[in-house]
């Protein structure tokens, strides 16, 4: 069985998003939540968030088919981040000159499967 979570518009930069997703990707569930929760980046918040809402997907999806759901069979098949859109922002510079700021966003995606799914 495959669950997926979807976060979109987060405001991390891809880059320090892809670092935190890094450390999580192919782990148990389990344990990834327990990395997530102790890792000193910013991102790792709203990660964490995402490995919960694709663990409580597969919950829901188990109990709509009527499959018996072991949260410790649950790993991370597949984590990545796409750049989202990009807000741009002006900060005054010397002599009326102006440089901009980009303000970049993320789309990550979780998806979790049990090892029978994995393997397939």
């Amino acid at each position: 069985m495959e669950a997926k979570a979807i976060a979109r518009h987060l405001r991390v930069t891809p880059m320090k998003a892809r670092r935190v997703v890094n450390l999580v990707r192919g782990k148990q569930a389990n344990e990834a939540l327990a990395i997530l929760q102790f890792a000193q980046q910013g991102a790792s918040e709203p990660v964490y968030k995402l490995v919960a809402s694709a663990v409580a997907n597969a919950r829901v999806k188990a109990d709509r088919e009527g499959l018996a759901f072991n949260e410790d069979a649950l790993f991370i098949t597949e984590a990545f981040v796409d750049e989202g859109p990009t807000m741009k922002r002006f900060q005054p510079r010397a002599q009326g000159r102006a440089g901009r700021i980009n303000k970049r966003t993320s789309h990550v995606t979780v998806v979790v499967a049990t090892e029978e799914e994995e393997g397939k």
